[in-house]
C-alpha cells in the first residue's frame, strides 16, 4: 500500500502500527510528497492506518511498481520544464534533433529549424553508446555545454543521455531532461542516481524489455525521490528482421491505463527506416501518446550516426505540421 503523511507525521508510530500488522515499511520523500511504501500480505481494514494522526490518504497497490501505478494516483502526471514548455497534459509534446551532436555548426541549423518549426525539446547525444568501440562515441562534457549555451539562447529544451552514475552530477546543470538509454534501463545504479537528482528522466524501455520492467524500472527512479518521469516506447527486438526493432505500439495505451506517466513514442529506433519514421510517428498519437521524439539532421546521408532513420529538414517539418493535425483529430475523437 502507499500511505502519503502529512509534514508533522511520526513516521515511527505509523511504522510501528504498519509491523504490528505484519508490514514492512519505506519511506520515501519526493520533490513533492512524502510517502511510506508498505508491503505485506496480510488482509486489514486500512482504515485503520487512515485514521492515524499525520496521516493524508491511503491506498492499497497490488502491483510491484506501486509509486508510479495508476491505482492510486488517477489523475496523469504533467511534467513542466519551465518556460511554458511541458510534456503530458492537453497538448502534444515534440521533441526533435540528431541522434550525435556533431559540432557548433550542426547544432546551429537544427536549432535553426526547431525554432522555425515552434518545436521546443531539442534531442541530441553526447554521450553515445555505440555497438562499436570505432564507431562516433559523441563530443562529451565540452560538447553539451555548447549544446546547453546555444539552446538556452534560443529557448530551447535539452534531452540527452546518461551513460553512467559518475556523469550525473557533471550534466546536472546542463541538461533539462536526463534520458536513460535502452541498454540502460536496468542499470540500477544508474536509476538510483537519477532517484537523488530534480530534474526530469525519460526512460526508454530496454531493447528486449517487457511493459512490467520498464514501469518496475521506473519505480526506482521514484522511490529514490524523484517523481518526474516520462516512460518511452522505443521498439523491441523480436524474430522480425525487416525493421531495426518492432515499435510495439500496444504498450502505449498499455502503459497509460498501468501508470499516471506521461507516454512518448521513439519511431526513429522503434522502425529504423527514414520512409517509415513519419508513418509510425502519427501511429504513434492515435495509440495516445503525450509526445513523439525523433531524429532529423541538414544531410542524414552524412550524420555521424542512425543516419538511415533520420529524417532531412523538408521531412521533418512536414511530420511537425502533421503530428499536429493528427493530435487534433485525435482529440476531436475522444
Amino acid at each position: 500500500m502507499i500511505i502519503q503523511l502529512e509534514k508533522n507525521a511520526s513516521v515511527a508510530t505509523i511504522t510501528e502500527h504498519l509491523k504490528q500488522q505484519g508490514y514492512k515499511a519505506t519511506e520515501v520523500t519526493t520533490q513533492h510528497a512524502h510517502y511510506l511504501v508498505a508491503i505485506g500480505k496480510k488482509e486489514f481494514d486500512i482504515r485503520t492506518i487512515g485514521q492515524l494522526p499525520g496521516v493524508r490518504d491511503v491506498h492499497r497497490v497490488s502491483d510491484d511498481y506501486k509509486l508510479v501505478s495508476r491505482k492510486w494516483r488517477v489523475k496523469p502526471t504533467v511534467l513542466d520544464l519551465g518556460d511554458g514548455v511541458s510534456i503530458g497534459g492537453s497538448s502534444l509534446a515534440i521533441c526533435a534533433g540528431p541522434c550525435s551532436i556533431e559540432s557548433e555548426a550542426q547544432m546551429e541549423k537544427v536549432m535553426d529549424h526547431l525554432v522555425a518549426n515552434g518545436v521546443r525539446l531539442m534531442r541530441g547525444g553526447v554521450f553515445k553508446p555505440r555497438s562499436s568501440p570505432y564507431a562516433f562515441r559523441g563530443l562529451g562534457l565540452e560538447g553539451l555545454r555548447d549544446f546547453h549555451r546555444m539552446a538556452r539562447a534560443r529557448g530551447l529544451k535539452i534531452v540527452t543521455e546518461v551513460m553512467q552514475v559518475s556523469q550525473v552530477e557533471e550534466m546536472h546543470d546542463f541538461v533539462d531532461v536526463f534520458q536513460v538509454g535502452a541498454r540502460n534501463t536496468q542499470n540500477f545504479n544508474l536509476l538510483d542516481a537519477l532517484g537523488g537528482v530534480d530534474k526530469p528522466v525519460l526512460l526508454k524501455r530496454g531493447i528486449s524489455g517487457s511493459i512490467e520492467e520498464l514501469l518496475s524500472s521506473a519505480e526506482y527512479v521514484f522511490s529514490g525521490g524523484n517523481e518526474k518521469l516520462i516512460l518511452c516506447e522505443r521498439g523491441i527486438r523480436t524474430f522480425e528482421t525487416a525493421s531495426r526493432n518492432t515499435l510495439d505500439l500496444n504498450a502505449v495505451p498499455i502503459l497509460k491505463a498501468k501508470s499516471h506517466l506521461p507516454v512518448i513514442v521513439d519511431p526513429s529506433h522503434g522502425i529504423g527506416i527514414r520512409e517509415y519514421v513519419p508513418t509510425m510517428a502519427l501511429a504513434g498519437v492515435m495509440a495516445g501518446a503525450d509526445g513523439i521524439v525523433y531524429e532529423t539532421h541538414e544531410t542524414p546521408e552524412t550524420a555521424a550516426s542512425d543516419g538511415a532513420q533520420t529524417l532531412d529538414f523538408d521531412e521533418s517539418a512536414r511530420l511537425i505540421r502533421n503530428l499536429r493535425r493528427v493530435y487534433q483529430l485525435r482529440q476531436e475523437l475522444e
